[in-house]
């Protein structure tokens, strides 16, 4: 049995892998500050407790709903729907 490889189905231009490079390099930074420095539960304008973790999910998230929707409904390239995550991230952060 062979394993077909050819990915040419796949949409991977620069913005994309970009965009999961981003998000690994993230996860990989996120696991670091945590061990050394445990995060402290707090409460935002959600309402309820929250870790860094907890937030950075959001912001993935949030994220990726931006992204489909810029795929979706507008025709400008991806690194404006990058811009507008990572705004969106920080607010994320702040607010949450």
């Amino acid at each position: 049995m062979t394993m077909d490889t050819d990915f040419s189905w796949m949409a991977w231009t620069r913005p994309t892998a970009i965009f999961f490079a981003a998000i690994f390099v993230l996860l990989v930074a996120m696991a670091l500050w945590q061990a050394v420095s445990p995060s402290q539960e707090r409460v935002g304008i959600l309402g309820i407790p929250t870790h860094r973790g907890d937030r950075l999910f959001i912001a993935l998230l949030l994220s990726a709903y931006i992204h489909l929707a810029w795929l979706g409904l507008v025709d400008l390239e991806l690194y404006w729907a990058s811009g507008l995550s990572l705004f969106a991230a920080a607010l994320v952060f702040v607010f949450v």
